[in-house]
């Protein structure tokens, strides 16, 4: 009897323990299409359906207090952060998570809970989640809000690159980072893919990634279609949209199977904001209302197998600046950076 009550009273403090476990920021994503300098303190988008698998980065930008997430190099994530106060800052550098711990407590600060800890550090800097006002809080952590703590948690393995940087320490595109991943999701180092020349249509190079999940981005802003595999950039091209008036909107769609024609059949896909796109065929009429070169077509078709996805967006997805780009994060691969 004796011990039936001590358990039970363990269970009870347990359980209250759990309740009184704090909640930081939003408890859901805001609309896919709004942009990371938009987001309301504490707020987040989290869409990984633009995609679904492949290696994952994590980008912390210092300057901004905004953590991005990539995805077979393309951004499924973002959120306001809040990092190292003065005497406290979060270093910068390359890193990989060294462990993971859903319910880490700190062994350093009193205990304080840290839920869904993702170790950078053994001197105890990590990702976790934890108070995020909108400026440098933390003793060297990266605070994230809880729900978007526990989808990066879920979603990441253990191992995964996460680059920090700032103006002085990375290139302009890592300090602020744009739709695509600017960081190797393997290396952590900076991506440099060429813009396509003025007489170039497009480039397609498939021999850089023989295999792995496909992802395309298509904006109407850049008048740009890209293909990702396996993280890798390995086409470009120019598309004309026939009327420049026209907005493509916010949509993802993914190839469920194939048409009598032999053409894939796209599906789309629900997203934070459109969750209503969910199940619908991609619209005919959209798709004429794009021109895509019929060389480069022909090229991506074998690609376009069930499981490749399609973002498509009126944002711009090219990084878009005038700054030197000649700063270098680090020279040393991640496992060196520790």
């Amino acid at each position: 009897m004796r011990f039936t009550a001590c358990f039970l009273m363990a269970l009870l403090v347990s359980t209250l323990a759990r309740a009184e476990l704090p909640f930081w920021g939003n408890k859901a994503s805001d609309a896919a299409e709004t942009a990371p300098a938009a987001l309301p303190i504490g707020h987040f988008v989290w869409a990984p359906q633009v995609a679904p698998e492949g290696p994952i980065v994590v980008v912390v930008s210092l300057d901004e207090q905004i953590a991005y997430a990539y995805r077979n190099g393309v951004r499924i994530g973002y959120a306001k952060v809040s990092t190292g106060k003065k005497g406290y800052a979060t270093p910068t550098g390359v890193f990989t998570t060294l462990q993971k711990d859903k319910d880490h407590h700190s062994k350093t600060y009193n205990n304080a809970p840290m839920p869904y800890t993702q170790r950078l550090t053994w001197d105890g800097v990590a990702l976790h989640a934890g108070g995020v006002p909108d400026y440098p809080s933390s003793h060297g952590c990266v605070h994230l809000p809880s729900e978007f703590a526990r989808l990066l948690f879920e979603a990441s393995p253990l191992g995964m690159t996460v680059v920090v940087g700032n103006a002085h320490s990375a290139p302009v595109d890592v300090a602020h980072p744009a739709m695509l991943a600017p960081v190797d999701a393997h290396t952590g180092q900076p991506v440099e893919t060429p813009k396509l020349a003025v007489a170039e249509e497009s480039r397609w190079e498939p021999e850089k990634v023989p295999h792995g999940p496909v992802s395309l981005l298509l904006s109407g802003a850049d008048r740009r279609l890209l293909v990702f595999r396996n993280g890798v950039e390995i086409g470009r091209s120019r598309i004309a949209v026939r009327d420049h008036g026209t907005r493509l909107g916010t949509h993802v769609y993914t190839v469920t199977g194939m048409q009598a024609d032999g053409r894939p059949k796209w599906t789309a896909v629900g997203i934070p904001g459109h969750a209503g796109d969910a199940n619908a065929s991609l619209d005919p009429e959209q798709t004429r209302g794009v021109r895509i070169p019929d060389e480069f077509v022909l090229k991506l078709g074998p690609l376009l197998t069930p499981g490749a996805t399609l973002l498509v967006t009126d944002r711009e997805i090219l990084p878009h600046h005038t700054g030197s780009a000649l700063t270098v994060l680090t020279d040393k691969a991640p496992e060196a950076a520790l």
